[in-house]
């Protein structure tokens, strides 16, 4: 009897939630699970089942020149994309919150603008401004053009963690004789990391997977990995696009893990 009055009742909603966010979650991660098969399997084509396991995509992408300067450049061009976005969107989320900007809901709306545009224009733009500009396709431009679009990343997740920001403990510290430059060092910055740094990360793989910007923008036998995957599958398609992808996804995984170090993972959930 007692086990039966433990016995929770069947909750249709729940069940439907669950088996919902199952069927979500499935459909997120078939993409990825194809692309697994894809790079571990033998032959140049996809297959499922798999009629075996290799390693030779790897190789193949590892030892092509191509791939691996356009790996570099990719990387390079994420890590720079990475300081100016949080330098530069940091101090925007700052100055629109702390500053009493008149108009700082259009500012605010200016900033976030180049998420509001498809990417493809936005490329095609900034080719055409260069252009007349006179400063060509250097490896700077696209620097730059990849900080347009990360940097309203770093200013949302500033912005949401500042919302919540208690001034009284910069103010407890400026009483305890803190000087300004203290405070915002040992208080306000540690304080607002956790936005910064997530706004980094998303920062970082935004402009490493960054495609439709790059192609305007990129030199010949200069270009970025997404590039050169995609004029790689104008004349061949085999698994070591697949490769490709799977170092990327490592490689996106991998600045995760690195902010969970520095931050941990709750803090970046709470964005």
């Amino acid at each position: 009897m007692s086990a039966a009055l433990n016995k929770r009742p069947f909750d249709g909603g729940r069940a439907a939630y669950l088996a919902l966010n199952g069927a979500l979650l499935v459909f997120l991660l078939a993409p990825i699970a194809i692309v697994v098969v894809f790079a571990l399997n033998p032959v140049p084509y996809i297959s499922f089942p798999p009629i075996g396991v290799t390693l030779r995509w790897f190789e193949k992408f590892f030892a092509g020149s191509d791939f691996m300067n356009a790996l570099w450049l990719s990387l390079w061009t994420a890590s720079c994309v990475l300081v100016l976005s949080i330098l530069i969107g940091g101090a925007c989320a700052l100055a629109l919150d702390r500053g009493n900007l008149p108009g700082r809901a259009v500012a605010t709306s200016f900033f976030m603008s180049p998420l509001m545009l498809p990417a493809i224009l936005t490329g095609l733009a900034l080719f055409q401004s260069y252009l007349l500009i006179g400063i060509g396709r250097p490896v700077w431009g696209l620097i730059l053009a990849h900080t347009l679009i990360a940097v309203p990343y770093v200013l949302r997740t500033t912005l949401a963690v500042l919302h919540n920001f208690d001034r009284r403990i910069e103010e407890a510290a400026a009483v305890l004789g803190a000087n300004p430059t203290r405070v915002f060092s040992e208080v306000t910055l540690p304080l607002i990391r956790p936005g910064v740094f997530a706004g980094g990360v998303f920062a970082f793989i935004v402009s490493f997977d960054q495609f439709p910007v790059s192609l305007f923008l990129v030199q010949p036998k200069a270009e970025t990995l997404p590039v050169v995957l995609f004029n790689y599958m104008k004349f061949d398609l085999d698994g070591a696009i697949a490769a490709a992808s799977m170092v990327s996804i490592l490689l996106a995984l991998s600045v995760v893990l690195a902010l969970e170090r520095l931050i941990g993972l709750k803090a970046y959930v709470k964005l």
